[in-house]
């Protein structure tokens, strides 16, 4: 099947390393190993800081423009037979996929969408209206998260939902096998920008100042415009900060460490969180969004790793300081971890989903 991509909210060819941009990534891989010709079908990001009231204008004029071109473009040759859309939301409504899809008479899916009634009003309205409507008009939903599902429920039926657990590729991870060192090593992975990621940073700072004379060092990945203020906030004598790497660089990086440790203030989930527990890191991590949140999805609260309430550094440090202190259970819980990503989480069990949702929704709109 031939599939038109789209990410509004960061293109999978953005030259800013995130999240966003890697599962953008992971999920075309994972269509092109089900077999699909995978195509992106534009470079236009839609996401809005809500910082500009004339910039949800300007954007939706730009898109509709797009869209009018690609639907000319396609209509002459090479048409899509689907289109596919990653991450859309109130920020980054999807201008493009629902139009072109209607034009052109082909499925259109979204996945990691997610419904937010309180921003019906204010500086993202337009951006809200765009996402629910694209959302109605979606023949599958892809969702990682029961929260997600939960609000997609009150717009579409149960059948067009599809759960699909965060996943990555795993194999160069659980390639590596590192050994258990003392002192303990520390390992934290995150962008360095204000909001959630610095106070993710601060708290972690925090606790591992109440771990008291226990023996522990930390290295850290990440760089952004907060780094400035980030670093000054940990021991220099046990923290070494190695700003951004290369992808490539992790495995090897995740296999000389102990324990992952980061307390996801605000996070729906973490790819560094699943390439930690692929690598056979357990993890100490903040339940953002509660038992239903994304990073409790991925990270088996007592089996896995331990789960904290958000924003308490000292639940977060009396969890750190639990495995520092029981080497056998943390490199059990390591090898949980790296289990349990390999069986439920690895792109080989995301390529069979996707491919299952393709073809459902091509058959559902099939001419009889």
């Amino acid at each position: 099947m031939k599939v038109a991509f789209y990410a509004p909210m960061k293109p999978p060819g953005h030259p800013v390393p995130s999240g966003d941009r890697r599962m953008a990534r992971l999920l075309i891989e994972a269509l092109r190993r089900g077999g699909h010709e995978v195509g992106v079908a534009s470079r236009l990001r839609s996401w809005d800081p809500g910082l500009d009231p004339a910039r949800p204008a300007r954007i939706e004029a730009l898109g509709g423009r797009i869209a009018d071109r690609l639907v000319r473009r396609w209509r002459a040759a090479d048409r899509p037979d689907l289109w596919f859309t990653y991450h859309l939301y109130h920020k980054a409504p999807d201008w493009l996929g629902p139009p072109v899809a209607a034009a052109l008479g082909i499925p259109y899916v979204a996945a990691e969408a997610s419904h937010a009634p309180r921003r019906a009003e204010g500086p993202w309205a337009a951006g809200h209206r765009a996402a629910e409507a694209a959302i109605r008009r979606a023949a599958a939903l892809v969702t990682f998260s029961d929260r997600d599902a939960a609000g997609l429920s009150a717009l579409v039926p149960a059948e067009r939902i599809v759960r699909l657990p965060p996943f990555l590729d795993a194999a160069p991870f659980a390639a590596i096998t590192g050994q258990p060192a003392d002192p303990a090593r520390l390992i934290a992975i995150g962008m360095m920008r204000e909001g959630d990621k610095e106070r993710s940073y601060a708290l972690l700072a925090d606790a591992l100042r109440r771990l008291g004379g226990r023996r522990w060092s930390l290295t850290v990945v990440g760089d952004g415009p907060a780094r400035p203020r980030i670093e000054p906030l940990y021991d220099p004598a046990r923290t070494v900060f190695r700003g951004a790497l290369p992808p490539e660089s992790m495995p090897e990086l995740l296999a000389g460490a102990d324990l992952f440790v980061w307390p996801a203030i605000n996070e729906a989930f973490g790819m560094a969180l699943l390439e930690a527990q692929a690598a056979g890191l357990p993890a100490v991590a903040g339940a953002a969004g509660g038992k239903g949140g994304g990073v409790a999805e991925i990270l088996r609260d007592g089996e896995t790793g331990l789960l904290v309430p958000p924003d308490d550094a000292g639940a977060f440090a009396e969890a750190v300081a639990t495995l520092l202190d029981d080497p056998a259970r943390r490199r059990a819980m390591g090898e949980a971890a790296r289990a349990n990503i390999l069986a439920r989480h690895n792109i080989a069990a995301a390529a069979a989903i996707l491919d299952r949702t393709l073809a459902r929704v091509a058959a559902r709109q099939a001419p009889a």
